[in-house]
């Protein structure tokens, strides 16, 4: 298994939204969130939530805390992951969320 969070891609950036990340039109994206996560890690994965369905994952090369949200004034934190990712070979039901989750990649083929 391998080590990571989730991350629910919003659907109004559409097909072509979660499709840069897989398709080498893009080296980087960045997600970000909350506060500094604990037990992350460079090394570690993002995977891609996608209207409901769990799509693939993208291998973060840095992670940047002490960051702080324009909006809130809240900190958070910034993970850079590498493009093109890696898509799952079957698509996995997996339901959306706001924020981050920690993932042990137990459903990952």
């Amino acid at each position: 298994m391998s080590f990571g969070i989730t991350k629910t891609i919003p659907a109004s950036r559409g097909d072509e939204g979660i499709d840069k990340l897989f398709d080498e039109s893009i080296n980087e994206f960045e997600f970000h969130m909350a506060g500094k996560p604990s037990r992350l890690k460079e090394g570690d994965f993002v995977y891609t939530i996608f209207n409901d369905k769990l799509r693939g994952r993208l291998e973060i090369t840095h992670i940047i805390s002490g960051v702080t949200n324009p909006k809130s004034g809240r900190p958070r934190t910034l993970i850079i992951v590498k493009c093109p990712g890696e898509k799952i070979k079957k698509i996995i039901p997996r339901k959306g969320h706001r924020g981050t989750r920690y993932y042990d990649g137990a459903d990952w083929k």
